[in-house]
């Protein structure tokens, strides 16, 4: 069953340490290992060790975010059923992270939290990374890696309907914070036309 649920590749990704120097390509602008290759499932490696050793392989890059690695939705969901994982916008990017994360120490009540590690999450959904949802999966068997193609388009649908919900209750409540700005009068609106004339006085 876990094979089935889970693809081979998924496991050596959320295990391999990212963002070391590269030993062959140090001195490199672009050396840093922060590329993966989802056909050797091996180990991080540069922009060039992609050019030269994957070029026609499956890659994707991974990013930071405080110090943890997260990949961008649009790249890992092309490989992976990914709902039920808590995603966020960074750098105007969506992205979800790789790995469980330490909890932070807040007094303040969350509405959702992760099945598996009890962090607060932001949206109604399961688990709070990729590792947690893997977790899930090895418990329970009640979720999935696998893409399926009619769910992927409905569910890729739904976030869609979600950010244009989202961009629209935003823009309505700055609306409601900030009324709208009367338009400036034009500049010759007060201006009298001709020069003024007083009647005569009398005798």
């Amino acid at each position: 069953m876990d094979t089935m649920l889970v693809p081979k590749w998924l496991k050596p990704l959320l295990s391999t340490p990212f963002f070391n120097e590269c030993r062959i390509h140090a001195d490199a602008a672009r050396s840093e290992c922060n590329m993966f290759c989802l056909d050797c499932n091996v180990d991080a490696f540069c922009f060039y060790c992609r050019s030269s050793k994957h070029k026609d392989h499956q890659v994707i890059q991974i990013r930071r975010s405080s110090y943890h690695d997260v990949v961008r939705v649009a790249e890992i969901q092309k490989m992976l059923d990914i709902s039920g994982v808590q995603t966020y916008v960074i750098n105007s990017a969506r992205v979800l992270f790789l790995n469980e994360r330490p909890q932070p120490k807040s007094g303040k009540a969350v509405p959702y939290i992760c099945e598996i590690c009890g962090r607060g999450l932001l949206d109604q959904v399961r688990f709070c990374s990729l590792g947690c949802k893997l977790v899930g999966i090895k418990r329970n068997g009640n979720a999935s890696f696998v893409l399926d193609a009619n769910n992927n388009e409905v569910s890729t649908m739904e976030e869609g309907m979600s950010r244009q919900q989202e961009e629209e209750l935003r823009e309505g409540s700055q609306q409601g914070m900030y009324p709208a700005t009367p338009p400036t009068p034009p500049s010759n609106a007060r201006r009298r036309k001709g020069i003024p004339h007083r009647a005569p006085f009398g005798p």
